[in-house]
C-alpha cells in the first residue's frame, strides 16, 4: 500500500513530500506482552504497580510530556526526566505531536535512543502513546501561522479547508502523515498507542451527523495503519468528550465509539484504549452515569470495562493546582507519602478501573518524588471509600 506523506523536517521550514512503501518498513518493534512482563520483573518490590491490560503489562504511573516551553533547555530536561522515569519503574510514556510544537516527540526519541543504546531497556518494554488531531507547528511558532498551515496541511492536499476545524483535523490522508511524522519524531517503527486528540472539539461546529462520518473515517484509517504495522492501538484522548451530559455539545458515546469501531473490523478492531482527566478534583469518570449501555446508565469507567477498553487518566495533578489544595483529613488517608503530589497519584492509581495515572514530569526531581509512590501499595478498596467519606 502506497501513499504520499509529508514530513515536517526540523531542517526544513517547508513541508518536503515523501513516498512511503508499508510494505517495504522495517519488521515494526513495539511493546510486547514478554517484553513488558520482562520490565515489570525488575520491579517486584513495587506491589501493585504494574497491571495487565490489553496483553501488555503498563505501569500504574505514566510520564506525560504536554507542559513547558517549547524551548531547547525543556527539551534536555525532558530527555533526562525520561531517562529516570524509565529507570524507575515507568514504562508508558504519552505526548502528541503538537505538543510543544513536536519538541516532546523528538526529546522521547532522543531518550529513547540512549536508552536503548546502552541497553537500559529493550523497545519491547516500553509503552509510547502519541495523539494526533491538532495542526502542528515545528519546533516554534511560525512568523505567519495562517501561511503555514495553508502550505503546509492544504496545498499539499492532506487536508481540505472544510476539513480543518478549531485547528483540529481528522481527515485520514492527514492522520496517516501524522502517524508517519510522529513514528520519525520518535524514532520508532510502530507506536503503541495512537490517540485522536480531542476530537468532540468539532461536534460544536459539524454537528453530530457529520462527526460520526468523519470519527468513522478516521477508524478505518487507523486501522489500516494498524494493519500495516505502524500503529498496534489507536483509541480517543479528551479533555470534555467523556466528562460531560448527554446534553452536552460536545458529548462522547462509548457506545457510538465502539460500533464505529466494530463497523470497521468486527471484534478484531484495535480501538482499546482511551485517555479522560481524572483527578480529586474532576471524578467524573466514577461520579457521572453519563453512559448508555444495554439501556443501562453508568460512569465512564463502568461502561469502558464492558467494551474491553484500557482506561489512561490523565491531569492526575490537574497541571499542579491541586498541590497544598489538599485537606489535613484527606491527607491522613494516604498512609506513607509524604507530598500532595504523591497522594494525588495514590488516589487515581487506586481508581478501579484506572490502568495508569499520567503526571507530567520534566525534571528528574519530580520524576525522584512521583515514581516514590510506587513503593506504596494502591488503596485498599475500603481506603479508598474512605477518601470520599
Amino acid at each position: 500500500m502506497w501513499f504520499d506523506a509529508i514530513i515536517l523536517t526540523e531542517d526544513a521550514p517547508l513541508p518536503i513530500t515523501a513516498r512511503f512503501s508499508c510494505a517495504m518498513t522495517s519488521p515494526a518493534t513495539h511493546a510486547t506482552a514478554e517484553g513488558t512482563a520482562r520490565y515489570r520483573d525488575r520491579f517486584a518490590d513495587r506491589p501493585g504497580h504494574f497491571r495487565q491490560t490489553q496483553g501488555l503489562w503498563l505501569s500504574s504511573i505514566g510520564l506525560g510530556t504536554y507542559l513547558g516551553d517549547p524551548t531547547d533547555a525543556i527539551d534536555k530536561a525532558y530527555t533526562q526526566a525520561i531517562g529516570r522515569a524509565v529507570e524507575l519503574g515507568c514504562n508508558v510514556i504519552d505526548t502528541a505531536a503538537n505538543y510543544r510544537h513536536q519538541r516532546s516527540e523528538r526529546a522521547i526519541g532522543k531518550a529513547l535512543k540512549r536508552l536503548l543504546k546502552e541497553r537500559i531497556i529493550q523497545r519491547d518494554e516500553i509503552v509510547i502513546a502519541t495523539k494526533g488531531g491538532y495542526l502542528p507547528f515545528d519546533r516554534d511558532l511560525p512568523p505567519d501561522r495562517d501561511r503555514y498551515i495553508r502550505e503546509t496541511f492544504i496545498d499539499s492536499g492532506l487536508a481540505a479547508p472544510d476539513d480543518i476545524v478549531n485547528g483540529q483535523c481528522l481527515a485520514p490522508r492527514f492522520l496517516r502523515a501524522m502517524v508517519e511524522q510522529s513514528r520519525r519524531n520518535l524514532g520508532v517503527n510502530c507506536i503503541d498507542i495512537f490517540y485522536l486528540h480531542n476530537p468532540e472539539s468539532q461536534l460544536r461546529t459539524i454537528g453530530r451527523a457529520a462527526f460520526r462520518e468523519r470519527l468513522s473515517a478516521a477508524f478505518d484509517a487507523l486501522e489500516e495503519a494498524a494493519a500495516d504495522g505502524l500503529i498496534r492501538f489507536y483509541g480517543i484522548a479528551t479533555w470534555n468528550g467523556f466528562r460531560v451530559a448527554p446534553t452536552a455539545p460536545d458529548y462522547l458515546s462509548l457506545s457510538d465509539v465502539n460500533a464505529l469501531a466494530r463497523q470497521e473490523r468486527g471484534m478484531k478492531h484495535r480501538c482499546r484504549f482511551i485517555q479522560l482527566p481524572f483527578n480529586l478534583a474532576l471524578l467524573e469518570a466514577v461520579t457521572l452515569r453519563n453512559q448508555v449501555v444495554s439501556h443501562e446508565k453508568m460512569a465512564v469507567l463502568e461502561a469502558a470495562a464492558h467494551y474491553g477498553l484500557s482506561v489512561i487518566g490523565s491531569a492526575s495533578l490537574l497541571q499542579a493546582r491541586l498541590l497544598d489544595q489538599l485537606t489535613e483529613p484527606v491527607r491522613e488517608k494516604f498512609n506513607g507519602l509524604t507530598t500532595d503530589a504523591q497522594r494525588c497519584l495514590q488516589f487515581v492509581r487506586s481508581t478501579p478501573g484506572v490502568t495508569t495515572a499520567l503526571i507530567g514530569m520534566s525534571h528528574v526531581a519530580h520524576v525522584e518524588e512521583n515514581l516514590a509512590t510506587a513503593g506504596i501499595a494502591p488503596l485498599t478498596p475500603e481506603e479508598y471509600q474512605a477518601v470520599f467519606a
